[in-house]
């Protein structure tokens, strides 16, 4: 005999981000159904961006951190969510799941008419001698494990120098440990390019993070790691925070298809291989918005929206889901560290024509009490002017921005078209020519040729090929240090010493560019053969002393 079900069976795996979203979602979509979350951990909806601050102390409440439980879901949404509790198998021909009680190993079956999986990332920990002593930093289990660990220690070793090992670091330094980081590429926070991150290594150091590049762990002792370099580093607690890998198991053995990044492949409704099954969050592949291929994006933001479009579908009423520009900032000593889309490595390896504008704006009016420097750059395609990515560093204003230049990638605008853009001005929180808007005055000289110029890195090559570097900064700043093989002649004296200018091309700069600007805009009709050296100086400085 038949049962006849007349409301839908709805199961959700994982019970954090995207599948509280689809959850809760759902519930407001359609009041009849049943909705069942099984979450593997003894916490669901529970704040994880949050929890390196509640490790630091900056965060004081653990019970902030803990946004639902399944008592509230229940009264709220009357949403059945179990907690300690893990899918272990589908029966995708059946549509059921078999879960089974994390404590007492009891095994029970849950049918489903639609099933999302959202089980998230786990982790990496290579295989290395004493990786198990290290500490990752995913749940709430894991938050209480590192603040148990933490109440006696003195000394801690973070490995891994991406966002979270970053936050991780500058929070237990906040709690008076010395705090070592050690990274094994020759830089943090791979999304940022070279010239990018060398301010987030000098706050690091300046800080006083013993920040270690280029030389991964090759051994963790009970109370000290070992680097490949041979040293030895004193670490009464250790982090794992090397980056981490969808968490794919289930989906595996089910027989869904996995894509070739890792992820669990899915189309733009958020539909896996299985027309009845659902994926959502850091455990699939992503739509990239600038790019053919799929990327993995572990994005809070992004399995929240995913969550809510799968509701959205379920209920009739879906739209496609958008693709993903990568969008993040992380705070590092109070610095502000941002990006958006493509970074020029990325755009290197695709083989994809860019072009690259650096700027160095203030983050409001000069005039006014407080502003500080920020750093921008600002990646473009030659041909299109398509805006391909941006990344930003400073104390303040830095989140705005990349914001706003973000909103201009979703909303199809043009490099040029930031000249345009209305934004809010007052003293204290811009310029009348915004940041942003610079970035558009820059886009559009270089789109229509007005000026050329040259990147950081390519100084030494066009010095080679008879280039002379002029620099049209005060003597001051010349002598206080300057590219090797320049000339010094100040903008506002140039127009009086052009006999002092030898033949062949001329490569301009200053401090950022804009006198440089000026200084270009003099020898235009000259009939020279010149360039700005795009972000001046400062821009040089940092490309080339990155690592140090």
């Amino acid at each position: 005999m038949t049962t006849i079900v007349d409301h839908m069976r709805i199961v959700i795996v994982g019970g954090v981000a995207g599948g509280m979203s689809a959850a809760t979602r759902l519930r407001r979509l359609d009041e009849s159904a049943e909705i069942t979350v099984v979450e593997r951990s003894g916490y669901v909806s529970f704040a994880n961006c949050g929890l390196p601050y509640h490790v630091g102390g900056v965060i004081e409440k653990r019970s902030a951190l803990l946004l639902q439980t399944p008592e509230s879901l229940y009264e709220r949404f009357r949403i059945d969510v179990r907690v300690g509790t893990e899918a272990v198998s589908i029966d995708r021909e059946a549509k059921q799941v078999t879960v089974r009680d994390v404590e007492t190993r009891e095994e029970s079956v849950l049918p489903y008419d639609k099933l999302i999986l959202s089980p998230g990332a786990k982790p990496v920990l290579p295989p290395i001698p004493g990786i198990e002593r290290a500490l990752p930093l995913r749940n709430i289990e894991d938050t209480d494990a590192m603040v148990a660990a933490i109440e006696n220690s003195k000394t801690a070793v973070v490995i891994g120098g991406g966002f979270i090992g970053l936050e991780v670091a500058e929070n237990l330094l906040h709690l008076g440990m010395k705090v070592t980081l050690v990274e094994a590429m020759d830089q943090v926070m791979a999304p940022l390019d070279p010239e990018m991150v060398a301010p987030v290594h000098r706050r690091l150091r300046s800080g006083g993070i013993d920040l270690r590049l280029g030389s991964g762990v090759t051994a963790i002792g009970e109370r000290d790691v070992t680097l490949a370099d041979g040293s030895s580093v004193p670490a009464d607690v250790v982090v794992a925070s090397i980056g981490v890998r969808p968490e794919v198991g289930l989906a595996r053995e089910a027989g869904l298809k996995i894509g070739e990044r890792g992820g669990i492949t899915v189309d733009e409704r958020q539909l896996t291989s299985d027309p009845s099954i659902y994926a959502v969050g850091d455990a699939v592949e992503k739509s990239d918005a600038l790019g053919e291929s799929p990327i993995l994006v572990p994005l809070a933001n992004t399995a929240n929206l995913q969550g809510r479009r799968v509701a959205d579908d379920i209920a009739g009423r879906g739209r496609p889901a958008r693709g993903v520009m990568g969008t993040a900032i992380v705070g590092v000593l109070g610095l502000q560290v941002a990006v958006v889309g493509m970074n020029e490595k990325r755009l290197r390896s695709a083989g994809r024509p860019y072009r690259a504008i650096h700027t160095h704006p203030g983050s409001h009016a000069g005039y006014y009490p407080g502003a500080t420097t920020m750093a921008l750059k600002l990646l473009v395609d030659p041909e299109t002017d398509e805006i391909l990515g941006a990344q930003g560093v400073g104390e303040d204003g830095v989140d705005k921005r990349i914001d706003v230049i973000a909103t201009a990638m979703a909303g199809g605008l043009k490099a040029s078209d930031l000249a345009e853009l209305e934004l809010a001005y007052a003293p204290p929180f811009g310029s009348a020519k915004d940041a942003v808007n610079m970035l558009g005055f820059v886009a559009e000289n270089r789109a229509t040729g007005w000026e050329k110029c040259k990147q950081w890195h390519e100084v030494a090559e066009a010095q080679n090929d008879g280039w002379t570097v002029v620099d049209v900064r005060t003597p001051r700043e010349f002598e206080a240090g300057a590219i090797p093989g320049a000339i010094n002649i100040p903008v506002d004296e140039l127009r009086e010493r052009l006999g002092e200018l030898p033949d062949g091309p001329l490569l301009l700069h200053c401090g950022v560019g804009i006198r440089s600007h000026v200084a270009y805009s003099a020898l235009k009709e000259s009939g020279r053969q010149i360039a700005n050296l795009d972000g001046g100086y400062t821009t040089w400085w940092a490309g080339t002393h990155f690592a140090s």
